[in-house]
């Protein structure tokens, strides 16, 4: 199902260049190995938010090793802009803005590539490995606009995120050994051997919203330090709002969760910061050269999910049934499919080999299989207004995140183990290409909603059917 990460579930649904010669691009393009440099202004360094990545059960290298793999990966798979001195010009504001990372001392080989997809977007694999659309470059008005989102991806890397999210997912299934058996004793390569090279990058990039606002406020204090007008991350922001009103989403809010007070948050740390330095640095005759090579590139149109050289569908469901227990349920599955536990420890998504595929644009999408979330609703659970009201929302959601989503039936009462529920009938772009039917149920229980997402293409829904109806008949409530 085409459902990017977001709060409901995420398997998308839910990773100053100058102009020079030839040589020159060859040498600004290579792996750059960066560490920590912190030249900050003493007042200025007093008053800042101090920062600090959150507990992992991985190691930087493996940061980097998970990142390298995901980003050979993303290179087969995305549509590069193959333009050498777009690559030499953000290797060199990438690398000018990464020696005011604060990173501990880790050294972290970064790279940068720029993706030809006008979509406006970016994104950072762990250890440095740093993707910016060409949308993204032909969106910001001015260098310090394109410096900001770019501080933004970098300082995800510095805060470890990706696989702070990938160490939650793993003790979100205490007692289960998911580090051991899911994960392998070397954390790192089992991981992509799990999920399939860049699909890992769903898992390492799909950042909370307090995350996103740490990213945010150390991309302000990067930009500061680098000498460009921290507010330029803000006004970047605004300028996609005001722009999108009316509109979809641009997709890097549909990426990168939208933190409360997002504006005000930056607006903050700038005048805790003392606001921008003397001389600020806002613009460059290189980015405005840059921007019009972008400009002119040829734009590639995206491949479609499913055209020919496309996966081959996923193998059938298993006869034999393997057991899930979370906190407050349980049920089973097929054994031949794996389980993708949510950074939250909240839900679970369980999908067949090949299930899960690219949607063209880097992301990762479920195709075949299902979602279990949790959504936040208080109310007795027999009373069906409650039920309604809340199975609403959560449609509502689905529907922010997938455009395209229609309701086809609604409203047909259910009970799961026992307990009232709702099921409606759903319909969506599949990135296996085509359309694809998803089945919502939904149970209130006394603290949350919890639901359930039926996922595959029309075509092949009805093999699927009696599977997802026994996974459904096994569930168990914790009472």
């Amino acid at each position: 199902m085409s459902i990017r990460w977001s709060k409901w579930k995420k398997l998308r649904y839910s990773a100053g260049r100058g102009i020079c010669s030839d040589k020159c691009i060859r040498g600004v393009a290579a792996v750059f190995f960066l560490g920590a440099s912190l030249l900050l202004i003493p007042n200025a360094l007093g008053q800042r938010t101090q920062l600090k990545p959150g507990w992992n059960k991985f190691s930087p290298q493996d940061d980097v090793n998970l990142g390298k793999r995901a980003a050979a990966d993303a290179e087969k798979q995305l549509p590069l802009c193959n333009a050498p001195r777009v690559d030499a010009y953000l290797t060199q504001l990438g690398t000018r803005l990464a020696q005011k990372l604060p990173t501990g001392g880790v050294q972290y080989p970064f790279e940068f590539h720029c993706v030809n997809d006008k979509a406006i977007n970016a994104f950072a694999l762990p250890g440095g490995y740093v993707f910016v659309n060409r949308g993204a470059i032909e969106a910001s008005d001015n260098e310090a606009q394109l410096a900001g989102v770019m501080a933004h991806e970098l300082s995800h890397v510095a805060l470890r995120h990706g696989t702070n999210q990938a160490t939650k997912a793993m003790v979100a299934e205490t007692g289960l050994g998911i580090f051991g058996a899911v994960f392998g004793d070397s954390a790192g390569g089992a991981l992509l051997t799990t999920l399939g090279n860049f699909t890992a990058g769903g898992v390492l990039l799909r950042y909370s919203r307090t995350a996103e606002s740490q990213a945010d406020v150390m991309g302000t204090q990067v930009l500061y330090d680098a000498g460009y007008d921290p507010r330029a991350l803000a006004q970047f922001f605004e300028k996609l709002e005001a722009d999108s009103k009316g509109k979809n989403p641009p997709e890097f809010f549909s990426d990168h969760p939208n933190p409360e007070h997002r504006v005000g948050r930056v607006d903050e740390e700038v005048e805790k910061l003392g606001g921008p330095p003397a001389n600020a640095r806002r613009d460059s005759a290189e980015f405005e050269s840059i921007k019009r090579e972008v400009l002119a590139l040829p734009v590639v149109k995206k491949p479609t999910p499913g055209a020919p050289g496309a996966a081959a569908s996923p193998a059938p469901p298993s006869h034999n049934f393997a057991e899930f227990r979370a906190n407050s349920y349980s049920l089973k599955y097929p054994d031949n499919w794996k389980k993708y536990p949510d950074s939250d420890g909240a839900g679970v998504s369980f999908a067949p080999e090949g299930g899960v595929v690219g949607d063209g644009t880097g992301h990762s999408a479920l195709a075949y299989g299902l979602i279990v979330g949790v959504s936040q609703a208080k109310g007795n659970p027999g009373d069906e207004s409650a039920l309604s009201s809340a199975t609403n929302q959560v449609i509502q959601d689905l529907q922010k995140s997938n455009p395209s989503m229609k309701i086809t039936r609604q409203g047909e009462h259910v009970r799961l183990n026992g307990q009232p529920g709702l099921s409606a009938y759903l319909r969506n772009v599949s990135p296996a290409g085509g359309q694809e039917t998803d089945w919502l149920v939904t149970v209130l229980r006394p603290d949350a909603l919890v639901y359930f997402v039926c996922v595959a293409p029309q075509s092949a829904y009805d093999n699927y059917d009696k599977t997802f109806s026994s996974i459904l008949d096994s569930l168990r409530f914790a009472h």
